[in-house]
Parts: C-alpha cells; structure tokens; sequence
C-alpha cells in the first residue's frame, strides 16, 4: 500500500523523467550547429605540401583550416561560397618584397598592397630593415599591416635607405656580425634570414667580404643568406671587373638551405656566363641544397630565363621583387631597371635630388606590378602549373622554415587562402629588355582569406602591365 509521501516521491520522479524527456526530443528536433563557418565550394584545390590536385571543399571555423574533403554537406556550413572553375590554393607567399615605406624611399611599397590586397597572405622583405632599424619596422610595418610580414635582415646597419643608392654607407665598414646576430636571436618571429650581395659594383669595392660577414652571422644563428647575384651598383671609379669571377668565389661560401636570386637577371656576374650558358658552379650549389628564387624585379631576361630552364635549373620560390621603381624610375638616369648608377645622375644635373623625392617616370608605361604577373610569366615560359604553385606556396615556407604553418591547407592551420580565375585569351607579357612573349592564359586574383577573413584583391598594382588582348 503506497503512503502519501511515496506517492509524492514518485510524481515527483516522473516528473523529472518527463522533464528529461522533453529536452531530449527538442535536441533531437533542433538543427545541429554548422561545423564550420565557411565552406569555399567545388573549386580546383591544389596544395602541394599535402600532394593535393583535385575539385575539394574547404572548411573553415575560428579562423583555421577545419578540413578538405570532396564534400562538405550544406547544413555544415554558415556560409559557403561557390568556387567552381576557380583555383583554391594556400595563401601565397612572396619572398622578396621591398616594403619599408617611407625609411627606403621611393623604394618602398606598402605592405597591404602588394601582399593581401594583391592575393597574397605572406610577404617577406629583402634587406629594407637593418640590426638598427628593425624595431621600426616591427612598429611601423608588422603590427599595422593585415598581410603577414616577415623579414630578411640586411647585412648592413644601414639597411635599405633609399634604397640602397648611397654605395659609400656599404662595404665591411658598414657591417657589425655582432648587432645582426643579436637583432635575430631577439626577433625570431620575425627575422627568417639574412640579406647579402655579391655582385660586380659591390665586388669592385671590397671583393666578397660582406658575404663572408653575412655567412659568420648565418652559421652562428642558424638562418639562411639569400644573396643578390647580378648587379645593385655600378663599378667604381676606374674599376673594370670580370663578372665570371663572382660565381667562383660566392659557391664555397654557402651552405645548404642559403638562397641565390635573380636567375634571369639581365645584368652581368650572375647564372649566365659570357659564353652564354650556365655556369658549372652553379649546378654544384644546387645539388649541395642551394635554394633558388627568382627575384624578377628589374632584373627578368626572357632569354635569360630560357638558358637557365633549358639546362635544368629550376627556382626554388618566386620572389616577385617588387619595388617602386618597378613601377616608376628615377628621372635623372641612375636606375636601369636592375642597378644603380649614382655617377649617371650626376652627370645629368649635379643639382638634380637623388634622394626619396627625385623626380620619377614610367617604366615603359607600366604602372603596375605584382607576385601573379611573375606566376604568369613563369607558366609563359612553360612551367606546369602545379609546379609553380608549390613554389609560391609550400616550397617558400621551408625556405622560410614555417613549413607546416603556412603555404598549406592541412587542418588546424590558420586559413590562409588565395582564390584565383584562370583566364583564356592573348595577353603580351614584356621583359626589361622590352622583349615580348605571348600568354594565352593568365592567374587573376579574385580575393584572399587572411586568418579566414576575406580581403578583395583590389590592389592598383595588379595586371595593367600584363594587360593587352589580341
């Protein structure tokens, strides 16, 4: 016989059974919440750091790679945008950039413009912050900027003032090992190398002595030197240098993981000898694991580039190298296209600035400039597709040694993308020599993800100077 108070026990637990019951049926009831916030769906998703090539969906959540599948249902996504016949790529990387406005001069670009707003995610500088000036560029670059920044540090105190144009502030006089291996050891986030030269006018001062302070600092703190090879000054005063020399010289001095650029330069002492062929060193410093990047800037030789890929070799990255006087030079005849000549400018007018306000005009009527024009170029001069996306994506962040952080879409990476339209027609593609070559399809930026944030690729520097269809 049930007592009162054991009746009030069990309603009260029947009670509570319902109860339960109830919440159960309303989650069952209830959507489940999207697994992730951002699908980009149905576009060609090629990541070579995890050998992928193929029609995938991207899933995005907190601002990080959430997986790649070939379908992500819809009621897993927020939001999702169709990407059919687009390419979907990790972001890309730029690894020669010149983007210390203002303290390099007419030198220096804005760091959004040729990175995000261009389509790439990561830029790294090339020798424009110094042992001296590097928490300035930390300050002023860096931490402003929504692209991610990286640097290679100069070699010399000075950097890369106005870009580089006063040769009396370079040379061993300007180089303190000691500051650039205390600027790195306490910028590591930061600073992924270090910047050095050997090439004819530096060579006609002081010989390769600069490098060889460059590899000191490297070996003892572990970071690559990434070496401009070609020409940055004109010969001293009287100076009459072999260029074939520096290749000889420079090899010995590296160590795997450093970085040779410029390639296809146009200018003397670099990959292509007076004989016109590659020379044999060369080949020796790639199969010790020197790493290759193309640098076009001012520098690019179709036939150059032709030499260098027909004998097998084959950049590593691409570093666009761009830089202002890619898009406009000085008017007084001190850059031609590739070095600087301050005896030219002075013979113009000795009155004439040559600093940061020095008069300045178009680069063949050229006003823009940016990473996908050397893509274009470089699948112009045959290069499979594939190929030179790894180098813009996976390959640049080992040479930065952030591989597994960016240049991939594996999961749980931050959700750095660049999403491309390839077009099909005739476009002339110039060198600057002014040779032409003719494209029949180009990479056209549409947007980027940054972290998953989406940025427009609306930056003025892209494709005037690539534009003209027949």
């Amino acid at each position: 016989m049930w007592t009162r108070d054991r009746r009030r026990d069990y309603a009260r637990r029947m009670r509570q059974v319902r109860t339960l019951e109830r919440g159960r049926r309303a989650r069952v009831a209830a959507p489940a919440a999207p697994r992730y916030d951002l699908v980009l769906r149905g576009g060609r998703v090629i990541d070579p750091a995890q050998g992928l090539d193929g029609v995938y969906d991207v899933g995005i959540r907190d601002g990080r790679i959430g997986a790649v599948l070939p379908t992500i249902d819809a009621g897993e996504a927020l939001h999702a945008l169709d990407l059919r016949d687009r390419l979907v790529v990790p972001g890309l990387i730029d690894t020669h950039a010149h983007v210390y406005q203002h303290v390099t001069g007419a030198f220096g670009m804005n760091p959004d413009l040729v990175g995000i707003r261009s389509g790439v995610t990561t830029v790294c500088d090339q020798g424009g912050a110094s042992p001296l000036t590097l928490q300035g560029f930390r300050k002023f670059i860096v931490e402003p900027a929504t692209t991610r920044v990286l640097a290679f540090v100069s070699n010399y105190l000075v950097g890369g003032l106005v870009g580089h144009r006063y040769t009396e502030l370079y040379g061993p006089h300007g180089i303190n090992v000691r500051e650039t291996i205390d600027a790195i050891e306490r910028n590591r986030d930061l600073v992924k190398g270090i910047k050095a030269h050997a090439e004819v006018g530096g060579y006609s001062r002081w010989g390769i002595e600069t490098l060889k302070l460059a590899k000191e600092a490297s070996r003892e703190t572990g970071v690559p030197v990434y070496v401009h090879l070609g020409r940055l000054w004109a010969e001293a005063d009287g100076a009459r240098i072999d260029p074939d020399v520096l290749v000889p010289e420079l090899v010995p001095l590296l160590d795997p993981g450093d970085v040779i650029a410029h390639p296809f330069t146009k200018n003397t002492g670099a990959f292509v000898s007076r004989e016109g062929t590659v020379h044999p060193l060369i080949f020796e410093a790639v199969r010790r694991g020197v790493r290759i990047d193309v640098g076009r800037g001012g520098h690019l030789s179709f036939a150059a580039a032709r030499t260098v890929l027909d004998a097998g070799i084959v950049p590593f990255t691409v570093g666009a190298d761009v830089h202002g006087y890619t898009i406009r030079r000085p008017d007084d005849g001190s850059w031609d296209g590739g070095y600087f000549d301050e005896r030219a400018a002075r013979r113009r007018d000795p009155a004439r600035p040559i600093g940061p306000h020095a008069p300045v005009r178009p680069i063949g009527g050229a006003s823009v400039f940016s990473l996908i024009q050397v893509i274009n170029e470089l699948l112009a001069l045959g290069l499979r597709l594939p190929d030179v996306i790894g180098m813009v994506t996976a390959n640049a962040a080992t040479m930065l040694g952030l591989e597994g952080e960016i240049g991939t879409l594996a999961p749980g990476v931050a959700a750095d993308v660049s999403v491309l339209a390839r077009d099909v027609g005739r476009w002339t593609l110039e060198d600057s020599l002014g040779v032409q070559l003719t494209a029949n399809e180009r990479l056209r930026p549409e947007f980027a993800l940054k972290d998953g944030r989406l940025h427009s690729s609306d930056s003025s520097l892209l494709f005037e100077s690539t534009k003209g269809v027949a």
